[in-house]
């Protein structure tokens, strides 16, 4: 493990696998190096691959506030360390991440959105997002961090009773720790700000130059589809590609060359 500053000052700890050009990974809710190691090892066979702990996660400290642009510095951070320009892969809400950090002019070569989970630009959507943000604010200012994680797993669809009786498994204490990073995957997604939706605005005025790939698995729920359309369609340089029969978690032994591909070519 090593570690590096971001601008605050907030220590982010990653970690390197093998050698090639540079990737960034970035990954979403809950999600800290740890689970993202099998994917970055994988990777690691052709690539120099950064996983790192977002912060408030792992290794990582937490800094002040929930503030996107915190995260964006952490990113800017790992970029540099890759060499000044790298690529970067964003899962779920890292998806969401890497690309308002793109926007923001990272300098970023290629992109890889991986089921970013936007949401409907509907009016029911878009108060739904919003609810959960206020939410999840006030559990995690209570320090109740477990109904965080609780509040999160509904609202990716786990039945209430599911929930219930996660909460009883020795892995739910551990992941509790997390529950507070929960606040910084909603900044990402957006959940306050524009109701977790794509944000074509922002996209429109950035005029993007970066080559994106556009992941999607073909077995997710319909919107990630959707929200995986939008995407491709609004950023100038894009591709979507379907990952028939893949859920949102996808073996790297599948992933990997479709990554790799994109990132070498």
């Amino acid at each position: 493990m090593d570690t590096l500053t971001s601008a605050d000052g907030t220590p982010i700890a990653y970690e390197r696998h093998g050698d090639g050009p540079p990737l960034v990974v970035v990954g979403g809710a809950l999600c800290d190096r740890g689970r993202m190691r099998p994917v970055c090892a994988a990777l690691g066979a052709h690539l120099t691959v950064f996983n790192y702990d977002r912060r408030g996660r792992g290794d990582s400290g937490e800094g002040v506030g929930h503030d996107l642009e915190r995260e964006i510095e952490d990113l800017a951070a790992l970029v540099a360390e890759a060499g000044g320009r790298a690529a970067v892969y964003g899962h779920s809400s890292g998806a969401a991440l890497a690309l308002r950090a793109a926007l923001h002019g990272l300098p970023i070569d290629r992109l890889v959105l991986h089921d970013a989970p936007f949401t409907p630009d509907s009016d029911e959507d878009r108060a739904r997002a919003r609810e959960y943000d206020a939410e999840l604010r006030a559990l995690v200012a209570a320090g109740r961090d477990g109904d965080a994680v609780a509040l999160f797993m509904r609202l990716t669809g786990v039945p209430p009773a599911a929930v219930e009786a996660m909460r009883g498994e020795p892995w739910f204490a551990t992941t509790t720790a997390l529950g507070p990073s929960l606040m910084h995957d909603s900044a990402a997604m957006g959940n306050a700000e524009r109701g977790a939706t794509v944000p074509l605005d922002l996209i429109a005025a950035a005029e993007p130059t970066f080559a994106t790939l556009v992941l999607v698995g073909g077995a997710n729920p319909p919107f990630f589809l959707d929200a995986a359309r939008s995407l491709a369609q609004a950023l100038p340089d894009a591709r979507l590609e379907v990952l028939e029969g893949e859920g949102h978690v996808v073996d790297p032994d599948t992933l990997t060359p479709v990554v790799t591909g994109f990132v070498t070519t």
